[in-house]
């Protein structure tokens, strides 16, 4: 056997299950349809954003790659909501998604022990429900063997392109789809549905009146995704806005009989959150304008990306409503939107380490559980690599919970409810949120990077200084005191609060977080604090309260989450439990009873009986 793991698909979900599998020391092979094709940004050619700026982190935090890709990538740098409070903010970053791919490829072919494929796999070594996976077969009539396979197929599986009357086979335009392995999937016993995603037209750069529409530029510092970059230096472009109008709306409207959506064409599901410009338009009549985003694709690329007008209308209708948005009068196509549709896979059939329950050694993730985004995507390869190489070497797997990451939160959300649209991980998924920012991810990830191994000791060094660093300031501020030397005014608002210490300060309206970068605050002998450290320790401060509540929050938690269900657990013993949480708790087949408590039909009064039986069971 010449490897012992195989990762099939290169997109973002891929790259990081490979990465991790073969940096835990286990010769892996990446399968994908085209090697030209790997890390592509297939949408909107950007990373990061309201919660998913915070999986960005998390997944460098464990040792990942797409926070170092966006790092040497990005041309365009902003913090999402600064003028809102901490639990929300996030960074989101737009790519050069030329560079950002070509970074992805070099990354993968100079990694140690992974070795790159190109063909199309159609099936698994597979001897049915129960029985371990070994391998994968390909399109070429390849048959490669392996004791673990990770499954990142994305949009391919069985995809398929609509344009208008157009249709084709593809899992994105121009590229084929991977038919076989969905059909094959089927037949091997796997729940399989069909979602559905899609893509705005890009335009010409030249063809834009940028008189007429709304410069929205980045911010001035471009800060580092990655904790392993102390700074990001790279020359930043704009993006723009522009709006629909009622005449936009009037052309749509007068072509739905020939949208692909609204004919019956398409039998999966859209994204509620993400809808196509038809869809905006049937669902809120009402709305004179739509906002879009003009967002650039890279450095040395022409096209330009238009966020918030996806459709699938004839390729004729897209040219004519576009030219009637301000500063699209006149402008050039040069890729059409479509739609895709394609299948993917129950997560409920899945355990939390994104392990299938009815084929052991098989690992599935990213869009192929239901998922969108490339974030989204890539925090389950990471988390299907890494267990995958746990597997190999006996170790318990690796499962994030809700009160650790933001992927903890959708991870839970898939292999315990399901999904029956894209999903897409927002801060409102979180419950605790602002214990899960995106300034602190590496202190709470800490522990669980050392138990991975994919950090190495200069990252850990780091870790501590920073840790000790922020303790330290805390400390600093409880000793030191507001004086009039440090206002900046006489009439300063913080005048009312001379005296006090400047921990106290920072739990009033007044203290904000960027008063200490004025106040010469010094570590002993080395300078002045890190701007990073000084703000998470301001925010601690700030919310102190909201933070311990929180943290109690977490306690109850976890008391549930640590009540474990046996993998044997035999619920039909059980009295006095429904049918239908019988039925839901032998689907899902939850690891605790904090995970059986969010199986949607489970009532309270089952979970407290299960509480008694396996309170009784422990009993001498």
């Amino acid at each position: 056997m010449d490897h012992e793991i195989i990762v099939v698909g290169g997109g973002h979900a891929g790259i990081e299950a490979a990465l991790a599998c073969a940096r835990l020391g286990f010769r892996t092979l990446m399968i994908t349809q085209h090697l030209d094709a790997i890390g592509r940004l297939s949408c909107n050619p950007a990373v990061g954003g309201l919660s998913k700026g915070n999986i960005v982190r998390e997944v460098d935090a464990l040792g990942g790659e797409m926070g170092l890709l966006i790092d040497a990538s990005m041309i365009q740098f902003r913090i999402l909501n600064r003028r809102r409070g901490p639990a929300v903010q996030a960074p989101r970053a737009q790519a050069d998604k030329y560079l950002y791919a070509r970074l992805a490829k070099e990354h993968l072919e100079m990694q140690k022990d992974l070795d790159l494929f190109q063909d199309t796999v159609t099936g698994l070594v597979y001897d049915g429900p129960g029985t371990p996976v070994r391998g994968v077969l390909t399109e070429r009539g390849r048959r490669f063997e392996a004791k673990a396979v990770v499954l990142t197929t994305g949009t391919f599986m069985e995809g398929k392109i609509f344009i208008g009357p157009y249709t084709a086979s593809g899992g994105r335009l121009g590229e084929p789809a991977a038919v076989g392995l969905g059909s094959y999937l089927r037949s091997a016993g796997f729940s399989v549905s069909r979602l559905k995603t899609g893509t705005p037209a890009r335009v010409a750069r030249s063809s834009i009146d940028f008189s007429k529409v709304e410069e929205q530029p980045g911010d001035e510092e471009m800060l580092p995704f990655s904790f392993r970059n102390a700074s990001v230096s790279r020359p930043s472009e704009s993006c723009y806005i522009t709006y629909t109008n009622r005449r936009t709306h009037e052309l749509i409207q007068k072509n739905m009989e020939f949208s692909p959506l609204y004919s019956g064409k398409i039998v999966g599901v859209g994204p509620r959150y993400c809808p196509s410009i038809e869809d905006k338009v049937v669902r809120f009549p009402d709305r004179e304008r739509h906002q879009i985003f003009i967002e650039p694709e890279g450095y040395m690329s022409e096209e330009m990306y238009l966020n918030g007008i996806s459709s699938s209308l004839p390729e004729t209708v897209q040219e004519e409503f576009l030219r009637t948005l301000p500063g699209l009068e006149n402008v050039r196509v040069m890729r059409p939107g479509y739609a895709v549709e394609y299948d993917f896979l129950d997560p409920r059939q899945l355990f939390p380490s994104l392990e299938a329950k009815a084929a052991p050694g098989l690992f599935i993730a990213g869009q192929t559980n239901g998922t969108s985004g490339y974030e989204e995507a890539a925090c389950q390869g990471l988390v299907a690599g890494i267990n995958a190489a746990r597997k190999l070497q006996g170790r318990e797997p690796i499962v994030l919970s809700r009160a650790d990451a933001y992927t903890g939160v959708l991870i839970d959300d898939l292999v315990t409810l399901g999904t029956e649209e894209p999903y897409r991980m927002f801060t409102s998924r979180a419950e605790y949120r602002l214990s899960l920012r995106h300034d602190n991810v590496d202190l709470r990830l800490a522990d669980t990077a050392v138990e991975i191994g994919l950090l190495g000791p200069d990252a850990l060094e780091r870790l501590e200084e920073k840790r000790h660093g922020i303790d330290e300031i805390k400390e600093l501020l409880r000793k030191r005191r507001l004086d009039e030397s440090m206002l900046t005014a006489p009439d300063s608002p913080l005048a009312q609060h001379i005296g006090k210490s400047l921990f106290a300060l920072m739990k009033t309206p007044e203290g904000d977080p960027g008063l200490l970068q004025s106040m010469e605050l010094k570590e002993a002998g080395r300078g002045y604090y890190p701007r990073e450290w000084l703000s998470i320790a301001a925010l601690d401060i700030k919310y102190e309260g909201y933070i311990q509540r929180q943290e109690r929050q977490v306690a109850r938690f976890r008391k549930m989450e640590n009540i474990r269900i046996p993998d044997s657990f035999d619920y039909a013993a059980v009295e006095g439990i429904s049918t239908e949480s019988r039925q839901k708790l032998l689907q899902i087949k939850p690891l605790s009873v904090g995970q059986a408590s969010r199986i949607s039909g489970v009532r309270n009064s089952d979970i407290a009986v299960l509480l008694v039986y396996l309170g009784r069971r422990k009993e001498p």
